[in-house]
């Protein structure tokens, strides 16, 4: 039995079922929370804050450590929840990873950044607090992106309010009850809700702050919802980021770190490359290379650790992938991996698929699958393939593999996306900010500058 998930799950009468989804079976009941219960929580949240905020950075990095701790000390059941809401690959590592960020924020330091001091007048910059972050999270790395969220938020004396998607919301109450027992009453509140609670929250005239990671859709709504009460917002919205594989790339070189790239927990991450540029004198190896790593990549439940690829999370997800991929073939575009279910696995496991002779213009180029499908697009001029890279409106992460280094740089400065790797995607750091530009959102997370975000920067003169 995992103590941590009987913690949190409800009983049928008040909660909504929450189903493993790789096997579908029942993981548990998630509470079922209402406007009123959102309304309590913000009222605690608001309460609590003022003395948070008083406790000092030393204190607040103090707790914060106790509560990676526990973490720690419970990766192992906070992972069990993970993977079997998720289906994830590995849910133990994301719980760690969690604890891993929590204390990254809590040691990290912001000092007072003096203006100017000519001898008779001085002028510094304080980061002071905000209020109530409102934190609003994806169904693909719950608790990671959760702690992303509130790590910063609480170390910059403000409390927080986090909803969970309504996908995975047991992994993140989970996560949650680590900080509610380590700090005062108030400081962290979970609500779990429709979308009906997620708009109020965002809208709530107490809130101060929303930080969210989802879909460019939802974000526009949130956006909205905060124009009556002013909230200040971090957004990191979907990304379609595009890869250039420069002319003399050695294929082999690159090609698992460019397979795993895209198909890290099946696709389903924000900043996983999702469409690669590879010239033609390079493009049957590479659409080779990526095929036989699709074919041969172990898939199943992420309860089994011999496992590489889970599940698609949810059936919404699951059709989207689908339905681009069928449109790819009713195109002409050439299925060189997978391109079909794997119902002998489970009902939402899909085949790792490449797709190749394709176009821009084809939806699955176009719109972020979000799944294990990678499309791989010919060019023949180098300049060309960054105005294709550039020509989404989304701009999250996007890659250059090559060789050359200095030219892969150049490339670099020229596409339009937050971050840009080089002979590798995706990685991020607790001490490096990241964040979108474009449709895929604005403002900035991790390091110094996360913190910074989730503060009212004071200017005081003597």
């Amino acid at each position: 039995m995992n103590a941590l998930l009987t913690s949190v799950s409800v009983s049928n009468e008040v909660g909504y079922p929450i189903l493993d989804a790789a096997t579908r079976d029942l993981v548990g009941y998630a509470p079922k929370h209402t406007t009123n219960d959102l309304e309590e929580m913000i009222a605690a949240a608001t309460a609590a804050q003022p003395a948070w905020a008083t406790l000092g950075h030393a204190e607040r990095t103090r707790l914060l450590n106790l509560v990676a701790d526990d973490i720690e000390e419970h990766a192992v059941e906070l992972g069990q929840i993970i993977t079997a809401e998720q289906g994830k690959i590995g849910g133990e590592g994301e719980a760690r990873g969690a604890a891993k960020w929590l204390r990254s924020a809590a040691d990290a330091v912001l000092e007072t950044q003096v203006l100017a001091d000519d001898g008779t007048s001085r002028s510094e910059l304080h980061y002071v607090p905000l209020g109530v972050v409102a934190s609003i999270g994806p169904w693909n790395f719950p608790v990671m992106i959760a702690v992303w969220h509130i790590a910063p938020a609480l170390r910059m004396g403000n409390t927080v309010v986090v909803k969970p998607s309504e996908n995975t919301p047991l992994s993140v109450l989970a996560l949650l009850q680590f900080f509610i027992r380590r700090l005062p009453e108030g400081v962290v509140n979970g609500i779990s809700g429709d979308r009906k609670v997620g708009a109020a929250l965002a809208a709530h005239p107490r809130i101060a702050k929303i930080v969210f990671t989802g879909s460019t859709p939802t974000g526009r709504r949130i956006v909205e919802s905060s124009a009556n009460n002013l909230a200040r917002l971090t957004l990191e919205l979907g990304g379609n980021d595009a890869g250039i594989v420069l002319p003399g790339t050695n294929i082999e070189s690159i090609a698992d770190k460019l397979f795993w790239g895209a198909f890290m927990n099946s696709g389903q991450v924000c900043a996983a490359l999702k469409r690669v540029y590879v010239h033609e004198s390079l493009y049957e190896e590479t659409v080779a290379a990526l095929a036989e790593r699709a074919r041969k990549a172990p898939m199943g439940s992420g309860h089994d650790k011999s496992n590489r690829l889970g599940p698609v999370q949810n059936p919404s997800q699951f059709d989207i992938v689908l339905r681009l991929v069928d449109d790819a073939r009713d195109r002409g575009a050439r299925i060189a991996a997978g391109g079909e279910p794997a119902p002998e696995l489970g009902p939402l496991f899909y085949r790792a698929t490449i797709v190749a002779d394709i176009e821009d213009g084809a939806a699955l180029v176009d719109e972020e699958q979000f799944g294990p499908v990678l499309p791989v697009i010919k060019y023949s001029d180098v300049n060309d393939a960054v105005r294709r890279a550039n020509g989404n409106d989304q701009g999250l992460g996007a890659s250059v593999w090559g060789a050359d280094v200095d030219e892969a740089l150049r490339i670099a400065e020229r596409l339009e996306a937050g971050t840009v790797w080089i002979n590798q995607h995706g990685g991020v750091d607790p001490s490096i900010p990241f964040g979108g530009t474009k449709a895929s959102g604005y403002g900035l997370e991790f390091g110094v500058e996360g913190l910074k975000a989730m503060a009212a920067a004071k200017v005081i003169r003597r």
